[in-house]
């Protein structure tokens, strides 16, 4: 048992100081310039504030709304979906909440009107894929009361679930139209 512990801890102090060796290979100076202190660099950043100089006051942040927000993300347009048919199929993503895929057109209003309870009683989230402006969101949130409806590229979706179209309902167990 002593032969043991013994020769792990060469084999640990023989890595170790290996480690040791290629931890400490000669530094590289890419640029001296001659022992200038590197301070007024430093001190734009006031790591540690002065006692003698009082703290400059900072001008508050400006706190929008969130239709500022929104507002700010318009347009939105996800280059891989357009509107179109899309084929119901069966996906297995358990614990996804459901959600569906809009845009600014007519395939889109017309899901918004048809399936409107059935995505309220689902509670899905709607990702506005494409939409161009304020004014256009807010129409199409007009179709959907209660329903929220947010702008958001869908490429990166679009990519994971082999979407090329919308709209379209996901859930958990699989995408429709």
């Amino acid at each position: 048992m002593n032969h043991i512990v013994l020769i792990a801890a060469i084999g640990l102090l023989s890595t170790t100081a290996v480690f040791a060796q290629t931890v400490s290979a000669p530094l590289i100076v890419v640029e001296d310039r001659g022992g200038t202190s590197a301070l007024p660099y430093y001190q734009s950043l006031n790591p540690q504030p002065d006692q003698a100089t009082p703290p400059a006051s900072m001008p508050a942040p400006r706190v929008g709304n969130s239709a500022d927000a929104e507002a700010a993300m318009l347009p939105v347009r996800s280059t891989q979906l357009s509107p179109g048919e899309v084929q119901r199929r069966v996906i297995r993503t358990p614990g996804l909440t459901a959600l569906f895929l809009i845009g600014d057109d007519e395939r889109s209003r017309a899901l918004l009107r048809q399936r409107q309870a059935a995505l309220r009683e689902l509670q899905a989230v709607g990702l506005v894929v494409n939409v161009e402006s304020m004014a256009a969101l807010t129409a199409l949130r007009r179709l959907a009361p209660g329903l929220t409806l947010s702008p958001a590229s869908g490429d990166d979706l679009a990519q994971r679930l082999g979407l090329r179209h919308y709209p379209v309902l996901i859930t958990s167990t699989g995408v429709e139209q």
